[in-house]
C-alpha cells in the first residue's frame, strides 16, 4: 500500500527575509518603546516639529475604542491575532518581493503593537509631531512601520492597475 503525505511547502528565500522583517520590526519597536517608558518622565524637543512624549492608548488609531475597558481590550487583541494570521498566511504564499515586505512591515508593527496591549492594556506611544499648538496623535515605530507596509501596498496595487491598463490599452490600438 502506497501512503500519500501532502507535500509541505518549505519558506522560500522570499518568506524568510519577509518574517525575518517583522520579527525585526517587532523587537526594535519594543526596544524603543522600552526605552521610551524607562527614560520619558518628561517631554524631550528635538526639533521645532518633532518630540518624544510619552502616551499610552488603549485604543486604537486617534484613540478609537479607548474607553471600551477590558472587553475592547481583549476583543481588539483577538482582531489583531487573526490580522496577523492572515498577513502570515500572506508571506507564505506570495511570490511578489514587494507585497512580502509590505506584510513583514504591517505584521511587525501589529505584533509590536499586540505586545503591548496584552502586556500593559494599552499601547506605548512617545513619538510626538506637531507644528506650533496642532499634534498629530503620538505614535511609536510599529505605527509608522504599519504605515509604510500598507503605502507601499497601495503603491504596488497602483503601480499593478496602471500596468494593466496600458497593456489593454496597448491591445486596443493592435
Amino acid at each position: 500500500m502506497i501512503t500519500m503525505h501532502p507535500t509541505r511547502r518549505v519558506p522560500g528565500r522570499l518568506q524568510t527575509i519577509a518574517f525575518a522583517l517583522a520579527a525585526l520590526i517587532a523587537v526594535v519597536d519594543q526596544a524603543a518603546k522600552a526605552a521610551a517608558r524607562a527614560q520619558l518622565d518628561a517631554p524631550i524637543n528635538l526639533t521645532p516639529f518633532l518630540a518624544l512624549r510619552l502616551g499610552f492608548n488603549p485604543g486604537v488609531t486617534f484613540g478609537l475604542f479607548a474607553g471600551s475597558g477590558a472587553v475592547g481590550r481583549w476583543a481588539l487583541s483577538a482582531v489583531a491575532s487573526l490580522i496577523i494570521g492572515a498577513l502570515l498566511a500572506w508571506i507564505w504564499r506570495t511570490r511578489s518581493a514587494v507585497t512580502a515586505a509590505a506584510a513583514g512591515l504591517i505584521a511587525g508593527g501589529a505584533i509590536g503593537n499586540l505586545v503591548d496591549r496584552l502586556r500593559f492594556g494599552a499601547v506605548t506611544d512617545f513619538i510626538d509631531l506637531h507644528w506650533g499648538a496642532a499634534h498629530w496623535p503620538t505614535f511609536n515605530l510599529a505605527d509608522a512601520a504599519i504605515v509604510c507596509g500598507v503605502a507601499l501596498l497601495l503603491l504596488t496595487v497602483r503601480g499593478s492597475d496602471s500596468r494593466a491598463a496600458s497593456s489593454t490599452l496597448g491591445r486596443a490600438a493592435r
